[in-house]
């Protein structure tokens, strides 16, 4: 295939990179030949189905290259994919203007987790085998997007790959479409056999297509396929033209590389700067077992044909190499266009850094707990005050503390017996510490002596002699073999050293730990204590093969709790015993990191890999210093950066460390892509520009910046521990941009942008804004993000937003461009424009919000009118229209696979229309959800806002950790303690309703319970809110989990409520269509005092201050002028005495507006805190054709009146259709007529009545008709001292009309509510199953609880009997195989019966479940090996009772989730407590079908047993066989 030019108009150097003047390149570089870009092809083909591209997400890249022995110098890279396509068109529909040829020429295409290999020659039938699924699912999702589109082509291979369908919608593909594509006949052949196999080709012509093409099949080749010529030649470090480069060190030379030079650097280099221009070349060597090199200079800047490479897409770099810009601000003069310290990039330039491609960033598989222990390490030093003998108890399996003990076995006798007491309760097999404090000897009887040396086997206990240290570790009730024990001898002189004894133990789950005592004098002061931590470096238990990570390599592991600060740093420890998951890191962890889904929601801590063997970084000063910003800093901020400016003609980034970069100064960041433009195939790039698998880190000013550039792709980077928004779109006209799998954490605030600053910086830098103007922190600022986005249209994908001092992830919206962009599109037109792909992206750990949907920036300077800073935070509401037309049909922003948890304000909040959010996960933050309309009426004509099949969680089993800035620590509503959201007493809320219209269908809600100290509902509403509320507000399909003990609250009066008392509060209302939420189906649910939604068969819920009524409901807009600052009292005429009294939301604009709920068909009263508006407009709101209200409003008895009807058209502002109202000779004539319009006003009580109808027909979720929004204005002429009261009531008296009672028809089960989804992960197509152990001890069944129960999803197995159970699942199905029970209490050989039943009848691939139910009391002890064939690291050691030498009895209870296979999962568990301790309860969310378990192809076919259905199941006593 030809090379593609440049576009016309294109600066020279698009396209191929123009080589540089000198010696011929070697042939294979100068041969002509298509462009070879395969790490460009690699980048692209997993994003686009997304992009409504092509290609599947990326997993398994280094996995291949592991399984088939190759490398990146190897032929997996040379692989011809040119061969696939004859067509040369363009991908419909696309972003980009990317070849199909290309495309395909992919890496990523070959093969997926060691599947076949496709064969260079594709054209040769015997090779047809060969073909990879992965491959041709690929080339099958390209032909459906050219033949139908995007759409289908997104909907059908969402979630499907090679490994089985998932949820396949119901589409049928016309066979001879496929079949007139332009691709090689036996790989549409193929391609309708696997569209065939998922059922979606329609049956007819189907023949006819198979027969077309095996007819071309069989026509002769006229002319053989050329053999693909490369075009990138060698490896550029090894090009024969280079000429070896050593200029040493000399920071006063300018260095210049230009034309004619090609050189090769092969030491370190110092210079004062480096400028590569005119086509000059230099390249870093690559010696993997040489010195690394390094580059120092104060800036290095590449224009003009000028070329730097470090490596290249197809041989990655292998040595060290850095790049190192040093220089203090204000120190020596900027250059031009780019300033100081810096990697710039001019027209013409070419910057290729392509370091080695490790895995980015992945997630923990296993929670990591404080001190890699479940229970937290343990530590304890004491000096004076802890005389005698001092002990610890621990349990061997969990490395905790049980319990501790002082005994003052020096100066009391009596501690002796007390001493004995307590060791008389511990059970044989514990863990035993002891160790002297001061002096343990004089009162230490012989009966203890000989005690401790036979329980604890002590060997030196007997002669304790005074002050003597001693310490001992070791097990009770074992001999002196299993005892480690230090003596030290006391002389007097008031120094002995320490006595030290130390053991190694290991837990359940393999975690090898040390216990350590230690006793002794120094300097005339006793020292004794204990120590509990984990052994030789803690393992992390990782989702992703993570092989290519090194020893000596940093990590980062995010926090997952409610302050960002959680996150950590480790350094990784060579681990030779690490399976691929695994590495091992050198220090201990201060925080808990989960690494487990946990109550349906994935909130497993990301962990990113900062090391790479590129680095570029800034040379740093200790402290800040000069204009740095110092008054907010504290150390230099004045890093390096790098500068890319348009017309550039190579750009491209992989496996490169950025440190130490950005400065506190406008343009200055680690990347900056400055006004490049387009910079993909549109812009005449052969090769799209992109930054792959960059660690920014450490920096001082974002992370990314996109200014005035589109179609770049931003790919597997981490942005971490940097100033201001990190993830960074600058003037809101960057579009088609891609961020694909980015991890931002610990983003925090800067000083650039108003947007970036924190409170104190808000309040001190006003240097800026007009006059004394004092800006607002919470309203101006405090907005930094680590995903700013500026323009809907840029795709985000598989990102991670893992803590911000704000936001997540921000949509903002520029009413017009800013900055440098000015005039660039429309007023508006962002605001208006289409969403992108916005799929699977996590936000958490962020203060204010974890993804933010709304507001703007201030796109006027600072002036008398609006004294505000230029890009403060502003106004704006999110509004997409087809082309981003208003005039055209709105286009739904789908928010699709969000997971938000540990936000301390929302988990997410979006205001406009139209927003869906579906497939997402809201757990443990302040408030998970809200949703504001676009607007208000009458300026926005109607939008909605959806959320459906999600999950929401109040408080989950994430308990979190104490420290690291979290501000709360309180206790939860199951009486334990945990990190809360913004403050112990904060109304917690699942999904809250602002305004409306909302929907809400197929979600799940768990674990809303208020405490003595908060409410928590699942349901709630805006506070304080003085806005509107729509009653087309609706939920259906909800299923309220039995742990919700609010479903939804509406509010009291005190803290944070306030007084409960505006306009929003009193209105607040929403339909439960089908009865999910209340019991009751078509049920509006509102405000217990509000009567307007009152009739005699409503049902008061005092726990929700809530009222359930039946009815039809709309709302009527009220304005008001002259005045506009009355309070507004409306009444229903059947509820006269209870009007609602209205403040209007409008304070001091020209009109007020009211908006009550009103229900239809019935009499309302209106009347004033004064005397009447001169101008009154009433709108019927969400009224359909035919509804009417009657209406009578209080004007002094002197007025005269003039009453218009028309229709107004909200977006010209003109009204038409205008009819004028006639006096009425009665009130029953004006009330009464529907056809004729008229009004009457009654003198005697000052009543106005007018008859409010909808004639025009309404559509959707508008609030007019199709004609325009009908309007009653009424003009009253009233003399300044009328008199204006009026009667409560002008209407006949008459009790309410007559409603369906609300508990006429309750609603019946509901077997599809609820998220479809147990649970929402990262992984979507990963199958779980929930599992729930629940145990029971003595004390247990002596309170009344009579069974133990194993629960898999909403089956649940109860167990009467005494003994231990188990239940087993296929590992690939979850079908359960098979249960039993075994009585270790009467029955006799429990223990072989239970080896035998797991050794023999337990198949491989199955995940066994265990619990136990009250066994008695036992002395003694015995252990079974057998349970490590499930998992457990070591025997079980279970308590024999005294006279059953057979029995496997024990106090306490056990649970665990086991597996057994060849593998060893991470979601393995083993709880065995003692009988004082808590009775043993598991829960987990647990992975089917993953690779370790090797399931086979048809494991879906497999599945037997049914979880749809709530299931409940006594197990009695089966025999053991």
């Amino acid at each position: 295939m030809p090379l593609r030019r440049a576009q016309p108009g294109a600066p020279p150097g698009r396209g191929r990179p123009r080589a540089a003047p000198g010696p011929p390149r070697s042939p294979a570089a100068a041969a002509p030949g298509p462009p070879r870009s395969p790490a460009a092809a690699r980048l692209l083909p997993p994003l686009l189905p997304l992009l409504l591209l092509v290609g599947a997400r990326p997993g398994a890249q280094a996995t291949s290259v592991k399984k088939h022995s190759l490398n990146p110098n190897g032929s997996l890279w040379d692989m011809d994919y040119e061969g696939l396509l004859h067509s040369k068109k363009t991908l419909p529909g696309t972003v980009g203007s990317y070849k199909p040829s290309s495309l395909f020429r992919s890496s990523s295409l070959l093969s997926h987790q060691g599947r076949s290999l496709p064969s260079q020659n594709l054209g040769q039938k015997p090779q047809e085998k060969q073909l990879s699924c992965d491959m041709l699912l690929k080339l099958s999702r390209y032909i459906l997007m050219d033949t139908f589109g995007p759409s289908l082509a997104w909907n059908l291979f969402r979630f499907y790959n090679c490994d089985r369908e998932v949820n396949l919608p119901k589409i049928r593909i016309s066979p001879l479409k496929v079949a007139q594509q332009k691709v090689k006949p036996f790989l549409l052949r193929r391609v309708l056999q696997l569209l065939r196999n998922m059922g979606v080709l329609s049956d007819a012509q189907q023949s006819k297509a198979f027969s077309l093409l095996k007819k071309q099949m069989l026509k002769p080749r006229k002319t053989p396929l050329k053999p693909e010529v490369e075009q990138s030649g060698p490896c550029p470090e090894a090009a024969p033209h280079l000429a070896p480069w050593r200029p040493g060190s000399d920071t006063r030379r300018a260095a210049v590389v230009g034309r004619g030079a090609a050189l090769r650097l092969e030491s370190s280099a110092a210079f004062h700067s480096l400028v590569i221009r005119d086509g000059g070349r230099l390249v870093f060597a690559d010696r993997p077992h040489g010195p690394p090199i390094t580059l120092r200079a104060r800036y290095v800047l590449i224009h003009d044909g000028g070329e730097l490479h470090i490596g290249s897409e197809r041989c990655p770099y292998g040595s060290r190499a850095t790049i190192s810009l040093y220089g203090r601000a204000a120190e020596g003069a900027a250059v031009e266009g780019f300033g100081q310290k810096f990697v710039g990039v001019g027209r013409g330039g070419v910057l290729e850094l392509h370091g080695r491609r490790p895995r980015s960033w992945t997630l923990l598989d296993k929670t990591l707990h404080p001190g890699g222990l479940r229970h937290g390490p343990y530590s304890s030093e004491k000096r004076w005050g802890s005389r005698g003998l001092n002990l610890r108890i621990l349990d061997a399996g969990t490395a905790r503390v049980l319990a501790a003990g002082r005994f003052d076995t020096h100066l009391r006798p009596g501690e002796c017996r007390r001493l004995r007491a307590f060791l008389a309760l511990q059970a044989p097999g514990r863990v035993v510490a002891a160790a002297v404090g001061d002096s343990a000897a004089r009162s230490l009887t012989l009966e203890t002596r000989l005690l401790l040396r036979d329980r604890l086997g002590s060997g030196y206990i007997a002669r304790l002699g005074y002050r003597q240290p001693w310490a001992l570790v070791g097990i009770l009730g074992g001999d002196q073999l299993s005892t480690a024990e230090d003596k030290r001898e006391y002389h007097g002189n008031g120094t002995t050293g320490l006595a030290v004894a130390q053991r190694d133990f290991l837990t359940y789950d393999g975690t090898r730990f040390t216990v350590t005592a230690f006793s002794g004098w120094i300097k005339g002061v006793p020292h004794n204590g204990f120590k509990v931590e984990v052994s030789k470096g803690i393992i992390l238990h990782l989702v992703d093969e993570v092989t290519s990570w090194l020893p000596g390599d940093r990590i980062v592991v995010a926090s997952t709790d409610y302050s960002m600060h959680q996150a950590e740093e480790f350094n990784l420890l060579p681990c030779p015993e690490c399976k691929s998951n695994q590495v091992k890191i050198d220090g201990s962890p201060l925080y808990r990191h989960i690494g487990e889904v946990i109550d349906g929601v994935d909130m497993r801590a990301e962990v990113g890999l900062l090391t790479r063997n590129i680095l570029i970084q800034g040379e740093m000063e200790d402290s800040c210093y000069g204009q740095n910003q110092c008054q907010f800093f504290s150390f230099d901020t004045f890093g390096g950066h790098i500068k890319i400016l348009r017309n550039f003609s190579s750009v491209h980034m992989s496996g490169v460390e950025l440190k130490n970069m950005g400065q506190q100064i406008l343009g200055s960041y680690p990347v900056h892509f400055h006004l490049a433009e387009d910079v993909d195939e549109r812009g005449g790039y052969e090769r799209p520009t992109y930054l792959d698998n960059l660690a920014i880190h450490h920096c001082f000013s974002r992370c990314v910046a996109i200014h005035g550039t589109h179609g770049l792709l931003v790919k597997d980077t981490i942005g971490y521990d940097t100033l201001g928004h990190c993830f960074f779109l600058e003037d809101g006209t960057e579009q088609r941009n891609t961020f694909y799998h980015n991890l931002g954490l610990l983003t925090r605030s800067g000083t650039i942008l108003p947007s970036d600053r924190n409170e104190a910086m808000c309040l001190a830098i006003r240097s800026h804004v007009y006059g004394n103007y004092v800006p607002v922190p919470s309203t101006d600022c405090m907005a930094v993000s680590t995903f700013w986005i500026a323009n809907p249209n840029n795709n985000l994908i598989e990102n991670a937003a893992a803590g911000a001092q704000d936001v997540g992830i921000w949509y903002i919206f520029h009413r017009v461009p800013t900055g440098q962009s000015e005039g660039q599109y429309p007023e508006g037109q962002a605001e208006h424009t289409p969403l992108g792909v916005f799929y699977n992206n996590r936000v958490h750990s962020n203060f204010k919000a974890g993804l933010f949907i709304g507001k703007g920036v201030k796109t006027t300077r600072a002036s008398a009118e609006d004294p505000r800073e230029y890009l403060t935070v502003d106004n704006a509401r999110f509004r997409p229209h087809q082309d981003a037309d208003p005039e055209k049909p709105r286009v739904p922003a789908v928010i699709d696979g969000l997971i938000a948890f540990k936000n301390n304000d929302h988990g997410a909040w979006a205001r406009g229309g139209d927003i869906i959010f579906r497939n997402s996960g809201f757990s443990d933050n302040g408030i998970g959800l809200t949703l504001a309309s676009d607007g208000t009426f009458p300026t926005d004509e109607g939008s909605s806002l959806e959320v459906t099949r999600s999950i929401f969680v109040g408080e989950s089993s994430n308990f979190g950790s104490q420290g690291g800035q979290n501000s709360y620590w309180g206790k939860g509503a199951n009486g334990e303690y945990r990190t809360l959201p913004r403050n112990k007493t904060f109304p917690i809320r699942g999904f809250q309703i602002y305004d409306g219209p909302v929907r809400m269908a197929k979600c799940t809600f768990k674990k809303f319970t208020p405490t003595v100290d908060r409410y928590s509902s699942a349901i709630g509403f805006f506070m304080k809110n003085s806005w509107q509320i729509s009653p087309q507000n609706n939920v259906s399909q909800i299923l309220m989990e039995k742990s919700v003990g609010l479903k939804v609250f509406f509010g009291r009066s005190g803290q944070w409520f306030g007084n409960n008392d505006n306009d929003g509060d009193k209105m607040s209302i929403f339909h439960d269509l089908d009865g999910s939420v209340t019991g009751y189906p078509d049920t509006f649910v509102g405000r217990a005092d509000n009567y307007l939604l009152r009739h005699p068969g409503c049902l008061t819920v005092p726990r929700w201050n809530a009222v359930m009524s039946t009815g039809k409901f709309a709302q009527l807009y009220i304005q008001a002028r002259r005045p506009e600052n009355l309070t507004l009292s409306i009444a229903r005429a059947a509820y006269h005495s209870h009007p609602l009294r209205l403040q209007g939301v409008n304070r001091g604009a020209p009109y007020q507006q009211y908006q009550p709920v009103v229900m239809l068909e019935q009499d309302y009263i209106i009347q004033w805190d004064g005397r009447a508006p001169e101008d009154i407009i009433l709108y019927p709101i969400n009224f359909n054709r035919g509804d009417w209200l009657r209406v009578a409003l209080c004007y002094p008895r002197e007025a005269v009146f003039q009453v218009v009807a028309d229709i107004y058209r909200r977006r010209t502002g003109t009204v038409h259709s205008v009819k004028h109202y006639l006096a009425a000779p009665s009130r029953a004539s004006a009330l009464n007529s529907t056809g004729e319009r008229l009004f009457y006003f009654d003198r005697a009580s000052g009543y106005l009545f007018v008859h409010l109808q909808a004639h025009e027909a309404r559509r959707g979720h508008s609030y007019c008709s199709q004609q325009g929004c009908e309007r009653i204005k009424i003009m009253a002429h009233m003399h300044p001292g009328d008199s204006w009261s009026c009667a409560p009531n002008p209407f006949p008296q008459r009790p309410a009309a007559a409603q369906r009672p609300v508990s006429q028809h309750p609603a019946g089960p509901c077997r599809a509510c609820g998220a479809p989804q147990l649970a929402i992960t990262s992984t979507p197509s990963v199958k779980y199953i929930r599992i729930q152990i629940q145990s029971l001890h003595r004390a247990d069944t002596q309170n009344h609880l009579t069974s133990a129960f194993i629960k898999i999803n909403d089956t649940v197995f109860l167990f009467n009997s005494r003994g231990i159970f188990f239940v087993v699942l296929d590992a690939c199905s979850g079908a359960v195989v098979s249960r039993r029970h075994f009585d270790t209490v009467t029955g006799e050989n429990a223990a072989s019966a239970i080896t035998d039943y797991v050794q023999t009848f337990i198949k491989e691939r199955s995940l066994v479940l265990v619990c136990s139910r009250d066994i008695a009391d036992v002395a003694g002890s015995s252990e079974m090996s057998v349970f490590t064939r499930l998992g457990s690291a070591k025997p079980i050691v279970f308590h024999k009772e005294e006279g059953h030498s057979l029995c496997v009895c024990f106090s306490g209870s056990f649970a665990m989730l086991g597996y057994k296979g060849q593998a060893k999962p991470s979601w393995i568990k083993v709880l065995n407590h003692a009988g004082y301790q808590k009775a043993a309860s598991l829960q987990h969310y647990i992975p089917l079908e993953l690779k370790e378990y090797q399931c086979p192809a048809n494991a879906d076919e497999s599945l037997k047993f049914a979880f749809s259905e709530n299931h409940l199941e006594h197990i009695s006593a089966e025999p053991a066989g």
